[in-house]
Order: C-alpha cells, then sequence, then structure tokens
C-alpha cells in the first residue's frame, strides 16, 4: 500500500506518519520509484502501536523509541523484554523523593525479595512507586506505605489474568504488543473499576446513611 492508504487505513494523517519515519518510529518503506513507497501490514501495525502509545500513553517520541527498541530486541528472553518495556512505558515523573520513602520502598521491596529493580536510580518503576510515598508523606499521609504489602497481594491475581491475556498470542512480538497495549489500556480501566470498587464498599462498610460529625 502506499502512504495514502497506509494513512486511512490506520486514521493517521499523512504527515504525522512521514513525522514518525524521519523520527525512526516507523521502518521505511520499500521504494517502488524514487518518489514513492510501498507499505505492507507490519507497518500498519508499528503505526498503531505508536499511536497507541502516544495517544493512550501520553509517551514522549524518546519513551515511545525505548519501547520499540526493547520490543525489537532478539538476545532477551520473553520476560526480560517485558520487564524492558514495562520500565520503558513507565514514567518516572519530577517529583522530589523523599528520603524516608525510598527507605519504605526498599524495605518493601525487602520483604518481598525483590532485588531486580530496588534502585530507585536504575528503575522508572521504582522511581514511580518512591514519587507516590513522597507526595504522599510531603501532605501528611506517610501511612500510604501499609497499602503495599496488601495492593501487591490483590494486583497479582490483575497480574495473573494481564498474563494469561497476552499469553494467548503465539508470535513473541504480538505478545509483547499485547502486553504494552493491556498495560496502558488497562491503567484506565483500573481507575475506573477501582472507583466503582470503592462505591461497593463503602456502601457495605458505612453505608449511605447522613455522615457523623
Amino acid at each position: 500500500m502506499r502512504v495514502g492508504e497506509l494513512s486511512k487505513r490506520s486514521g493517521v494523517a499523512v504527515p504525522t506518519i512521514k513525522y514518525y519515519l524521519r523520527e525512526g518510529l516507523l521502518p521505511a518503506g520499500v521504494l517502488t520509484s524514487p518518489n514513492q513507497a510501498h507499505y505492507d501490514d507490519e507497518h500498519l501495525r508499528r503505526l498503531r502501536l505508536v499511536r497507541a502509545l502516544i495517544d493512550v500513553g501520553g509517551l514522549s517520541i524518546a519513551s515511545v523509541r525505548d519501547v520499540l527498541a526493547a520490543i525489537d530486541t532478539r538476545d532477551e528472553s520473553l520476560h526480560n523484554k517485558l520487564g524492558a518495556v514495562q520500565e520503558a512505558i513507565s514514567q518516572p515523573g519530577t517529583v522530589e523523593l523523599d528520603p524516608l520513602a525510598i527507605a519504605d520502598v526498599q524495605a518493601f521491596f525487602a520483604r518481598h525479595g525483590e532485588t531486580e529493580c530496588a534502585d530507585v536510580t536504575q528503575s522508572n518503576v521504582t522511581h514511580m512507586l518512591a514519587a507516590a510515598l513522597s507526595s504522599g508523606r510531603s501532605i501528611g499521609h506517610d501511612q500510604i506505605r501499609d497499602l503495599l504489602d496488601p495492593y501487591l497481594e490483590g494486583l497479582k491475581i490483575i497480574a495473573q489474568a494481564d498474563l494469561e491475556y497476552v499469553v494467548r498470542h503465539t508470535s513473541p512480538d504480538d505478545v509483547i504488543e499485547s502486553m504494552v497495549v493491556g498495560t496502558l489500556i488497562g491503567d484506565t480501566v483500573l481507575k475506573a473499576l477501582r472507583r466503582l470498587a470503592h462505591a461497593q464498599v463503602s456502601r457495605d462498610m458505612i453505608g449511605d446513611g447522613p455522615a457523623q460529625n
């Protein structure tokens, strides 16, 4: 297909596609003439993934490049590639980290025998967790750390469902891409479902009578 058809099938404007090509987010098409190139279904698939990373995930071009590099790495195990992708799609933010929050995170990791990503300077995921606890401390909610253990136990059930969803695919590339899109969309779904769960549990635990002063 030519770039116009690629644009039509993907819903991405031609100038945007050309920008992604210049930035290396989309592989070059096969030249059929000096001014024309042919694109195939692999280009369409990669283009849809890039749009998901940018539009759904809110990732920068540099972060998208990191995700794609992790996906395209051939000499890593699938487990390691999944970890690299999760690191790439995680945004560490700019919150100043509280040393006590860092200590809470390190203690949490130690309790669960995790050593691979315990360093907040080496892991975006761990940095995100320390930043969240730092924000809590800054407004007087340092006890948020007490939720880490029950959260982890609950989220293992979700992680199990996530992995069962993505490993339905037979191609490693399909598994990785499903994890990327599933994580980005799943984060939004989890936010919505968490609010629904709060409403249901609140109704059971507190009831709908007037608040007590």
